[in-house]
């Protein structure tokens, strides 16, 4: 890593080394989602490739508009129009190892196999919960239908869970706020009732979309800590992802990174901290601070704007903001996604020849 990088953040050690088994649990193959408006399309998400094993994180990081949201909402088939899911597998494995694969983008979005595991079995924690809640029902209701859906329990052993679930995650008053409407609860209880509605239907495969964004620093280490009991506990599979460099540190075991709808760097998180392949990774990296910045010290940013997505360059997308941009290489052909050891996978030209 370059001097800069190092001064960022330090990866801690892989909390699952070793952990989860060699199947996937879920895999995303060549997913193709486009939005087709009338300016044009925009490739939202294009060709991704993701592999998530049992009780390990994969931490998706990038700016925003990169297509990190509309990837895991496709994974759920759960796109809004006009935006369309064109091309690609979702291959959910719930017991690796065992003939128990399903293709997700082969079920209806509508169908019940599909809501069977939308919710269940994969769940997912939403950017926005103020927009995720019906505000016509109350947050007791709501919680109650998911569990309902997912779960053989009564109403009553329903009730006490979903209680549970609202003290787990810090909600004072937790029987109480059960009979409340979501417009009565605040932002940062909004997001930890959403938190406590997808990780009450104990699901092996967790999505969490900035989960902690509208959280103070206190309630967001908390709620990591639970994440992270929870996937001990059940094995469970978490697909993280944010903009917080310092919390996939903490606790990813693999990073992808994500710029203009593509995987640009694959690779387990002390590779990507420690030695970071793709010159977007480092600018990410030499932007953000660290507890050897001055308060006062300006931090580099990265040279440039994210392209629109309809006005994508020529060749590599990166490359008008790109420190080792190649003139006749990198703004003509596009690079592909290639091995650079036996784990790191990144789309760049510098390591054409590896």
């Amino acid at each position: 890593m370059t001097s800069e990088a190092t001064q960022s953040v330090t990866a801690s050690p892989a909390r699952n080394s070793g952990a989860g088994s060699d199947e996937a649990i879920l895999s995303v193959r060549g997913l193709e989602t486009h939005f087709f408006t009338d300016e044009g399309i925009v490739r939202a998400v294009d060709g991704v490739d993701i592999e998530l094993q049992p009780g390990t994180t994969m931490g998706i990081v990038g700016e925003s508009g990169c297509g990190k949201s509309i990837t895991a909402k496709s994974i759920l088939q759960i796109v809004e129009a006009p935006g369309r899911i064109v091309a690609g597998e979702i291959v959910y494995n719930p017991k690796p190892g065992e003939s128990s694969e399903t293709d997700i983008l082969s079920l209806g979005s509508n169908s019940d196999a599909m809501r069977s595991i939308r919710g269940g079995e994969v769940s997912m924690i939403f950017q926005e919960p103020m927009t995720s809640f019906s505000t016509m029902h109350t947050f007791g209701n709501q919680i109650d239908e998911a569990l309902r859906l997912h779960t053989n329990l009564s109403k009553q052993e329903r009730f006490d869970l979903a209680v549970d679930w609202l003290a787990r995650v810090g909600i004072p008053n937790p029987v109480q706020r059960m009979h409340e409407y979501p417009f009565r609860f605040s932002g940062g209880q909004l997001q930890r009732a959403m938190i406590a509605m997808a990780m009450c239907t104990n699901p092996r495969v967790l999505i969490a979309d900035e989960p902690t964004t509208a959280l103070d620093v206190t309630t967001q280490a908390q709620i990591l800590d639970l994440l992270q009991r929870m996937q001990e506990e059940n094995d469970m599979a978490v697909l993280f992802i944010t903009h917080d460099l310092g919390v996939i540190s903490e606790i990813a075991d693999d990073v992808t990174v994500m710029y203009l709808g593509k995987v640009v760097e694959s690779g387990p998180v002390f590779s990507f901290f420690d030695d970071p392949m793709h010159p977007y990774s480092r600018a990410l990296l030499t932007s953000i601070p660290s507890m050897f910045t001055s308060s006062r010290e300006r931090l580099p940013s990265i040279s440039g704007s994210i392209p629109h997505p309809q006005n994508r360059p020529s060749g590599c997308a990166f490359h008008p903001r790109c420190q080792s941009f190649m003139e006749g290489t990198c703004d003509v052909r596009e690079p592909e996604l290639v091995s650079v050891n036996e784990e790191q996978e990144v789309s760049c030209f510098l390591y054409e020849e590896r």
